[in-house]
């Protein structure tokens, strides 16, 4: 037996063929290039049967597909919204993908932050966890909670959605496109501070001088504070107290056993871990906060893709008992 994970990101594609223990025995990686609508639909398809063609060289059959992608999935319905995929506001992907595998398998579609903490679980820093948070934090961020071994919905399938949570005040109109927290810690927050500071700073003489502050990024901003540059440690620090009010945000109203910080920024941010910590001990619940672990992902950057691979080997055996 064999299954097909499919990590949809906003500038990549990335797919696996899984065993049926969960091993992730091949990839397959393609740019999206600007693609948008039924294309990124298309290259979707295209991968799907590029993975089938290498379980049928290995003698396998492939008896579920997931995919996850960097937005809203509804379960339910099987359509997506994905914000950086044009077209996308209520694409049918389950209905899409179903088409290419003709019906003879299930399909499953899931956010990529609820994928990552079920990879996490399966296969990282999480396994066996059965109230667990995965704190996204990449371009924009997400969080994927675990409940009782369930992954937590919400009743409009919004839940996680924590970029929208206030850390700050007053109220900002930039908060209007992706809400306070995202646009102070994300990859595009940061890069956005950046850009405030240099312009308030027009004396400003270091690495982030030279070049154009309107095409500063998140990584230049890491790469500055790694030499020491003052102006990229202030831009850090104010990520830090975000990141660690957002856990103790988690930690308080969950309470999990354990919050893996990933995507990304994490990355370039793992080594800021204890201050991340120290951050949250000061906010979160006194008594929660010591039983739980707070983590760098055991997966990096294919925490989202094993997690597809999990949602379909459990889609897999109960399309068999079915």
């Amino acid at each position: 037996m064999a299954v097909i994970g499919l990590d949809l990101g906003a500038t990549k594609l990335a797919g696996a063929l899984f065993d049926a223990d969960g091993n992730l025995v091949e990839r397959a990686l393609v740019l999206l290039e600007h693609c948008e609508g039924d294309q990124v639909g298309r290259l979707m398809i295209e991968q799907v049967s590029t993975l089938r063609e290498k379980a049928a060289a290995r003698g396998w059959d492939v008896k579920a597909v997931a995919a996850a992608v960097p937005g809203l999935a509804h379960p339910e319905t099987g359509a997506v919204w994905a914000p950086n995929i044009g077209g996308w506001e209520d694409y049918p992907l389950r209905d899409v993908l179903l088409r290419a595998v003709g019906k003879t398998c299930p399909v499953v579609v899931e956010s990529d932050r609820a994928a990552s903490i079920v990879g996490e679980v399966a296969r990282g820093a999480a396994r066996g966890c059965r109230h667990a948070v995965f704190l996204a934090v990449g371009t924009g961020i997400g969080a994927g909670i675990l409940v009782d071994g369930a992954i937590l919905r919400g009743a409009h399938d919004l839940a996680g959605a924590i970029g929208w949570m206030g850390l700050d005040r007053p109220y900002q109109p930039l908060y209007v496109r992706c809400g306070g927290f995202e646009s102070h810690a994300s990859g595009s927050g940061i890069a956005r501070t950046a850009q405030e500071l240099l312009r308030a700073e027009p004396g400003y003489r270091g690495p982030l001088s030279e070049t154009s502050w309107e095409s500063i990024t998140a990584r230049e901003v890491f790469a500055a504070f790694a030499v020491g540059d003052s102006l990229a440690a202030k831009i850090v620090a104010n990520a830090v107290e975000c990141w660690g009010m957002a856990a103790a945000n988690l930690i308080s109203l969950f309470d999990p056993e354990i919050v893996v910080l990933g995507g990304g920024l994490f990355g370039p941010a793992a080594g800021l871990l204890e201050r991340i910590i120290a951050e949250a001990r000061q906010w979160a619940q006194p008594l929660s906060f010591p039983k739980v672990k707070v983590c760098i992902s055991a997966l990096g950057s294919d925490a989202c893709l094993f997690g597809t691979g999990e949602l379909a080997r459990r889609a897999a055996y109960k399309w068999s008992a079915a």
